[in-house]
């Protein structure tokens, strides 16, 4: 980390800063961990709030790892909430389309089938190739954002991929 952006975060200046630097990122990690009905990104501003609630107790090097820890428990917390929620609900999907029915069972299957290839993966090999494939983070940009090698995030992605290209047969047309 910069010591220039470091050097007090209850700056507004240098909080907002990291902001920047370190929100979106959160975001599409959450995203990828927990999918998008649990609203990600409310818990990356959540997480910046306690942030600078907290900011004269953190320590400018700690940070990013208070901010990721903060939404990873609270996604988790949000987790735990829905299942309770989903227990005594139950959800009543749409009943019509303009997409004609074998399309949307095609499609249903598919994303089944994808979903399940991606379940298959190793975490750190999905969240290299999500970052990469859905974020189009270079491989020195995924690797800087996990903390790893650039050869390993290339390994992490194409191991993903080919993984994927073997469940998935359609992903092996042109």
């Amino acid at each position: 980390m910069s010591t220039s952006l470091f050097k007090d975060i209850c700056d507004k200046a240098r909080f907002s800063k990291l902001y920047e630097k370190y929100a979106q990122t959160l975001s599409n990690i959450l995203y990828y961990k927990y999918g998008d009905l649990l609203n990600p990104s409310d818990k990356v501003q959540d997480a910046f709030i306690k942030l600078w609630e907290n900011c004269d107790k953190i320590k400018p090097e700690t940070a990013k790892s208070y901010l990721y820890t903060t939404a990873n428990n609270m996604m988790l917390n949000e987790v735990k909430h829905q299942k309770v929620v989903l227990k005594y609900q139950k959800v009543k999907p749409k009943d019509y389309t303009n997409e004609s029915p074998e399309f949307l069972l095609r499609k249903k299957e598919f994303l089944k089938r994808y979903e399940q290839a991606l379940s298959k993966l190793k975490e750190n090999e999905r969240a290299a190739f999500l970052l990469n494939k859905v974020d189009g983070k270079t491989h020195k940009e995924v690797a800087e954002i996990l903390g790893i090698t650039k050869k390993v995030a290339e390994h992490r992605i194409y191991a993903a991929f080919n993984q994927l290209k073997t469940e998935l047969k359609e992903l092996n047309q042109k």
